[in-house]
């Protein structure tokens, strides 16, 4: 007669699957993305998509290789990366959205094994914790110059204050971007429109940016 294998599963572990298998966290990005939820429109994509890439190192990162290598050498510098991140991209989303697989599950089918899947993981959790870090500094020198806060206190702040989103899910996200939508859109042409009419020549005179031409 077979005998019966029995499982012990810890509370830790009991735990975890049901972390894993609750929906409303909506951890897609490491395992596989249910079919109703693959359900959003080209726009809500589009929206969650643009909150990805208006963070605020871009600003800075753009203004510092404008500076410090010129503005032709950067401009066209980010004109490659981005085509080369595009062309390694498309085929990754292409079939990620075609079969609702997520960046872990494609690293282990193109052959690369576990090792391969938990580098790419490795690689995406240190690019999401130091984008945090950065964004988080940012929103920490805003809340000391116009609050007046401590460093510390603005630090607190700033990293406590996403939690309730990313407790909820990416919906939630993407909903409080299409809500702030307009009030970002706002705030960013803003600062163009106000140099435009209180300094006309200041942005012509930035694609005359050269190397070396600036310091201090």
């Amino acid at each position: 007669m077979k005998k019966s294998i029995h499982q012990t599963i810890t509370a830790i572990r009991r735990d975890y699957n049901a972390l894993v298998a609750s929906e409303t966290m909506e951890d897609y990005a490491l395992r596989f993305a249910p079919r109703h939820f693959c359900k959003w429109s080209m726009f809500a994509v589009a929206n969650t998509a643009l909150g990805s890439t208006s963070f605020l190192m871009l600003e800075a990162i753009g203004g510092f290789l404008a500076i410090n290598y010129g503005f032709t050498n950067a401009f066209w510098a980010i004109i490659a990366v981005a085509f080369v991140i595009f062309l390694t991209s498309l085929p990754i989303s292409y079939y990620a959205a075609r079969h609702h697989i997520d960046i872990d599950l494609l690293t282990r089918s193109a052959g690369f094994g576990y090792i391969g899947s938990t580098i790419t993981s490795l690689i995406y959790a240190s690019f999401t914790f130091t984008l945090f870090a950065l964004e988080a500094s940012i929103m920490s020198q805003a809340l000391v110059l116009y609050f007046h806060f401590s460093i510390e206190i603005a630090h607190i702040i700033s990293a406590v204050s996403v939690i309730p989103f990313a407790v909820f899910g990416i919906t939630t996200i993407s909903r409080v971007q299409l809500w702030t939508l307009p009030l970002w859109l706002l705030l960013f042409f803003i600062p163009y429109f106000a140099v435009l009419f209180r300094e006309p020549q200041a942005l012509p005179l930035l694609t005359h940016l050269f190397h070396g031409a600036v310091h201090g």
